[in-house]
């Protein structure tokens, strides 16, 4: 299961949010930053939607440079 996850940051602080999530979060397939609403997107990719849970629950606790974010997770068809 895919889960795209789009983030604001702190001002200033995307590369580095995108740089500690590849580093950190092994089920990370792209993390990119990017200009617009959100300031990083990431693809994350699990056996299950209990797993993406965890994932962007653990990611968010101990990142607090992103103080918003929206997730999208994909369904197998």
């Amino acid at each position: 299961m895919k889960a795209y996850i789009l983030l604001s940051t702190k001002p200033g602080t995307s590369l580095e949010v995108v740089q500690r999530i590849k580093e950190k979060v092994k089920e990370t397939i792209v993390a990119d930053a990017i200009f617009g609403r959100y300031d990083a997107v990431i693809i994350l990719e699990a056996p299950a939607l209990e797993n993406i849970n965890q994932v962007v629950y653990k990611s968010s606790k101990k990142t607090k440079r992103h103080p918003h974010e929206t997730s999208i997770a994909l369904a197998p068809m």
